[in-house]
């Protein structure tokens, strides 16, 4: 019998009720860094990574229903005061509703890679994509970013660091759940290491 997953409105944030830019100190009831997870997927990382830090915030945000339903059914079940999730298209969030200086970290995971030319421009890490988080981030604030597919971190890493991008490459650190040979220990890495596909990783600071 599949599990019968709950909305926990102290998790689920309501992108419809969005006029102006978020306070996130509103949001999570207290002033803390802040991370945002663009493609939370099923919210392995935010799970391990939000129980391993909670000094930190974290925001997921998701746009397929499914994933999102049970990452909010996932998350609630675990009673996390430090994360809150988010379905809706993270390109038109950033630009609208994140202010200026406010994110410490984004971590963007094996985001899909439109494979197909004609559809690349839909891939989140793109130069305008980079320049809204940019202006998000803090100063020092970090992009950490995982694939599976070549071609797209040729241009996540001529999108970050190769152009005048306002990054300056720096260690990949591991997160919490990141087993031995994993780089950050979610579903679709693990699924992707079974298969035996190449994982490249990048870490780049704000300038």
């Amino acid at each position: 019998m599949a599990r019968i997953l709950k909305d926990y409105l102290s998790i689920s944030l309501k992108a419809d009720v969005l006029t102006d830019k978020v306070d996130f100190s509103q949001i999570f009831g207290r002033s803390a860094p802040v991370h945002i997870e663009i493609g939370s997927g099923r919210a392995t990382f935010l799970l391990n990574q939000a129980r391993s830090c909670p000094q930190i915030d974290f925001l997921g945000i998701e746009w397929a229903s499914r994933y999102y339903r049970y990452a909010v059914d996932r998350i609630g079940r675990w009673s996390l005061n430090n994360v809150r999730l988010l379905r809706t298209d993270a390109a038109d969030f950033l630009a609208r509703f994140v202010p200026d200086n406010s994110v410490d970290c984004f971590h963007i995971y094996f985001p899909d890679p439109w494979p197909k030319k004609r559809h690349n421009k839909r891939r989140i890490i793109n130069p305008a994509n980079t320049r809204q988080m940019l202006r998000c981030l803090k100063a020092a604030g970090l992009i950490k970013t995982a694939t599976d597919h070549p071609d797209y971190f040729q241009q996540i890493r001529k999108t970050l660091i190769e152009q005048d991008s306002g990054f300056e490459e720096i260690e990949f650190a591991l997160p919490a759940g990141a087993a031995q040979g994993e780089w950050v220990g979610s579903n679709f890495e693990r699924k992707y290491l079974k298969q035996q596909r190449p994982i490249f990783s990048l870490a780049v600071r704000k300038l």
